[in-house]
């Protein structure tokens, strides 16, 4: 359980912060800047609530939780060291991706193929889901960076894929199940 006593610490003063392993680093570092958007990620699905129903509420909810596990995962360098932390080390896990596997497929059981792409907006839910999408994607490309320093989990980085997919359809959703969506019109305004 966390316990914070204190909000302000003045320890980030000079723009450093702590990562879970206690290692002190620029907050502009590519670790921090992927957790960070996570935590951004998090605000804007705070932001799309406001908008959604019971079902979708919960969902959105549960992928909150997620984020902050996620956020954990990122902030926690070192993944051969785990076993030595003395303590179960949170980690994005199989299970989590393969829920929005499942989730993703139910959606797209509702939905007509598309035939054009989909310009973000339509309902408040849509729009704010559309705006999780990018910000999901830019999550993933920052991951996708540590990973590529052999400093990630894999499946931190498969979670941010699916879950930019799993926005996508959900927003299609919150658009009448897609019949509201705005579609792209190649060289409308030529």
């Amino acid at each position: 359980m966390v316990v914070l006593n204190k909000i302000y610490t003045k320890t980030g003063d000079a723009g450093e912060t702590a990562l879970v392993n206690g290692a002190r680093v620029s907050k502009a570092c590519p670790r921090v800047q992927a957790y960070g958007t996570v935590d951004e990620l998090n605000s804007v699905l705070g932001m799309a609530r406001l908008h959604a129903t019971d079902e979708t509420a919960a969902a959105l909810a549960r992928i909150q939780n997620d984020l902050f596990d996620l956020g954990a995962d990122l902030a926690r360098p070192e993944m051969a060291k785990d076993a030595e932390a003395g303590y179960p080390v949170l980690r994005v896990i199989a299970t989590q991706v393969e829920r929005l596997e499942t989730e993703i497929d139910a959606m797209v059981a509702r939905l007509e193929p598309l035939r054009s792409f989909i310009l973000p907006g339509g309902s408040a839910l849509a729009a704010n889901l559309h705006l999780a999408r990018t910000v999901a994607r830019r999550a993933e490309r920052e991951a996708v960076a540590l990973a590529a320093e052999g400093d990630a989990n894999p499946l931190a980085v498969k979670y941010l894929n699916r879950l930019s997919d799993w926005f996508f359809c959900a927003a299609r959703i919150a658009n009448d199940d897609g019949r509201a969506d705005i579609l792209w019109v190649p060289g409308a305004n030529r």
